[in-house]
């Protein structure tokens, strides 16, 4: 019921053009750099793997991205473009290592039924991955798009060692660029949206930046990038953090990478890590994990947690929050996962590893013998810990900017598709990555819904659709969700049960003690 009250209410509210007949040779678009041909679906037409920049390839590896090449005979774009280099992992499609660095690629999508004038908002998906993994065409959005009335755009951006290396002979080449290639893809694809997607029946001045995880970290940079500015009117962060090194920082990591990758001296490093294979830039990155942005140059000036504080960052409207139990997925798949599951040993020994001088209150206030196990225990401990934490970012957002927070409380959906394949008996709750299936159909898997699971779904499309087309998340067809101060700490509790506004976030994961703890 809600799915088509949802339609008829966007209907109503944007107007949706004649639908066009199969004949009609709209799937082709004149980009600023060539013409394109994409593909007509039963209810979208997508365009995929449009280059965006240069590849980044030989003398471009670890450079700023460059201008693509145009072209002039009309580009296929039925299919989407390889994902960046990055390792294996237990999602679908990554069992075998990616080694192409030709990946700067976008993906466009729009409802059929809207003409290639129809100036749409426009909502850019900067995918999560631990900015090690992942790509753009690893979330199908036609439910999204059509539910929610709006141009859809994913993308590709380096990762791992290729996005993120400092090394000081790179610092040398360009200070500005170092150690943020692939923040600088992100808005190198943002300046090609801006610039094209008006051809694509979008709307330029209407631009929603949203991501997850690794993607949240990402919209986080972006807010505070002042080379950003104008680039899009609102931004939707989800399970990330605003966090980020120091140049001097990520050149003592980029040494020790340098050297598991033997270039070492520094006289021909630069030179020595543009000869390695990409199979040798992962063999080293699993030695030396390279997932960090940098701050210092003139794109990130500050560290982005501190801009947000000073205000220093583009104000546009944000949503932002987080699953309920953000750490079990991560927990179960570093211990559990990989036949190493956490002991009541481990977890008393990991607390006072940590949180030395607070570990007897941590037991008191965390007794594993409360948890279904002393995995889970850890997960909540540590999860607790990075809530109260994002509660701060909250609080900081809200002082400068309107600003919705939300808890995606769902304690027992399905779970994602690459927990889904191993069949296990571990209760994940509402775990970080699960909201993603109620948004869209992330890694290309639609989710076994429950009747009052799939409302949910209807509910959150249409929050996070209505934010892209107002600017607020709030309609007629929803529960109302009120601005976010840390006065009232009021946030949206989301969960198939009814979502409603809730004011124990603080409660439920013990604030008191953990903002004693930073103190």
């Amino acid at each position: 019921m809600i799915r088509s009250i949802a339609i008829v209410f966007l209907i109503a509210v944007v107007g949706f053009a004649t639908a066009p007949s199969a004949s009609e040779n709209n799937v082709v678009v004149e980009t600023a750099s060539g013409p394109v041909r994409g593909h007509m679906s039963t209810n979208h037409i997508q365009w995929l793997g449009i280059p965006y920049a240069a590849p980044p390839v030989g003398e471009l590896r670890w450079k700023a991205p460059r201008a693509v090449t145009p072209w002039s005979e009309v580009r296929d774009a039925s299919k989407a473009g390889d994902g960046c280099v990055q390792g294996t992992g237990w999602d679908p499609g990554y069992e075998k290592p990616h080694l192409n660095e030709d990946c700067l690629f976008l993906n466009v999508y729009r409802p059929r039924a809207a003409s290639a004038d129809a100036k749409l908002p426009v909502f850019v998906w900067i995918h999560g991955g631990g900015l090690r993994g992942g790509a753009g065409y690893d979330t199908d959005p036609r439910k999204f798009v059509n539910l929610g009335n709006v141009v859809f755009v994913t993308f590709n951006y380096r990762l791992g060692a290729l996005g993120f290396l400092a090394v000081p002979g790179l610092t040398d080449e360009d200070q500005d660029s170092v150690g943020n290639y692939g923040m600088l893809d992100q808005q190198a694809a943002l300046r090609w949206v801006k610039k094209n997607i008006a051809k694509f029946g979008g709307n330029a001045e209407q631009i929603t930046i949203a991501g997850q995880s690794a993607g949240g970290r990402s919209v986080c940079n972006q807010l505070v990038s002042p080379t950003n500015e104008g680039l899009f009117a609102r931004a939707i962060h989800q399970s990330g953090g605003c966090g980020g090194s120091s140049i001097a920082e990520a050149e003592q990591t980029g040494a020790r990478f340098a050297a598991a990758i033997g270039c070492s001296d520094a006289m021909t490093t630069t030179a020595c890590l543009r000869s390695k294979s990409p199979e040798q830039v992962l063999t080293a990155q699993d030695e030396v994990r390279i997932t960090t942005t940098v701050y210092g140059g003139k794109h990130w000036p500050l560290h982005p947690g501190e801009a947000v504080r000073a205000g220093k960052f583009n104000r546009v409207p944000v949503m932002i929050g987080q699953t309920h139990d953000e750490r079990t997925q991560s927990m179960f798949a570093a211990n559990d996962y990989r036949g190493n599951p956490i002991t009541e040993e481990r977890y008393a020994a990991e607390i006072r590893d940590r949180y030395s001088d607070s570990a007897d209150e941590i037991f008191e206030l965390y007794p594993v013998a409360n948890f279904w196990s002393p995995t889970i225990a850890l997960s909540t401990v540590e999860g607790d810990d990075r809530s109260c934490e994002r509660r701060n970012i909250y609080a900081d957002l809200a002082a400068h900017t309107p600003t919705w927070v939300y808890e995606f409380d769902e304690q027992d959906p399905p779970p994602f598709v690459s927990i889904d394949r191993l069949h296990v008996d571990f209760p994940f709750g509402a775990t970080h990555v699960n909201e993603l299936g109620y948004i869209f159909d992330y890694l290309r898997q639609a989710l076994p819904f429950s009747s009052a699971q799939g409302e949910l779904s209807d509910q959150m499309i249409s929050y996070w659709s209505t934010f892209a087309h107002s600017g607020d998340p709030n309609s007629e067809l929803t529960p109302d969700w009120p601005r976010y101060s840390p006065d009232t700490d009021e946030m949206m509790s989301l969960k198939a049960s009814g979502s409603a506004v809730k004011t124990s976030f603080t409660d439920e994961h013990k604030c008191g003690f953990w903002d004693q703890q930073e103190g």
